[in-house]
């Protein structure tokens, strides 16, 4: 009988062993059919991400595209108006020195109208080369009024072109 009683106490812890086995089986099934799931949903958000980089990663190629062209456009427009800026230098170089001679040019005119002035004041004998340029200088300067004003503007000119310039 205690063999029998033994064989039925090993039936039976079999049997609760079985129960319990197949119990944590299920539970691991249960657990490996949701990891799958998670797996699989993580595979198709991946594979909709995978599309969308795609997509996003050619639309930057052809704005770069894009851009590359439109800069290789403006390079001659940029080319040209540093061409224009140095015309303009040149230009303003130019403009400077033609005031420096007109200037120095009514500079020498004054020194010749008084020195024509100090003449006739002093009623000295007037040589006839000092006599011709008296008298050029007269001529020229009949319309002296529009000269005067004229020189003052490009001398106010140059002054304010100078302060400018610094």
């Amino acid at each position: 009988m205690i063999i029998s009683l033994s064989v039925a106490l090993m039936a039976v812890a079999f049997a609760v062993l079985v129960f319990f086995l197949i119990k944590t089986l299920n539970s691991a099934k249960d657990s490996l059919d949701k990891v799958s799931q998670t797996l699989q949903e993580v595979q198709k958000t991946v594979d909709e991400l995978t599309y969308e980089v795609k997509t996003t990663v050619r639309h930057a190629n052809k704005i770069t595209a894009d851009v590359q062209g439109k800069i290789e456009k403006i390079d001659p427009i940029m080319d040209s108006v540093q061409n224009l800026g140095e015309v303009l230098s040149e230009l303003t170089l130019t403009m400077k020195q033609v005031s420096v001679t007109v200037i120095e040019r009514f500079r020498k005119n004054r020194e010749l109208k008084e020195k024509a002035e100090l003449v006739s004041i002093n009623n000295a004998k007037v040589t006839p080369a000092e006599e011709r340029t008296i008298n050029s200088y007269n001529a020229v300067n009949s319309k002296k009024g529009r000269l005067d004003a004229v020189l003052k503007g490009v001398d106010v000119a140059a002054g304010l072109w100078q302060r400018y310039r610094k």
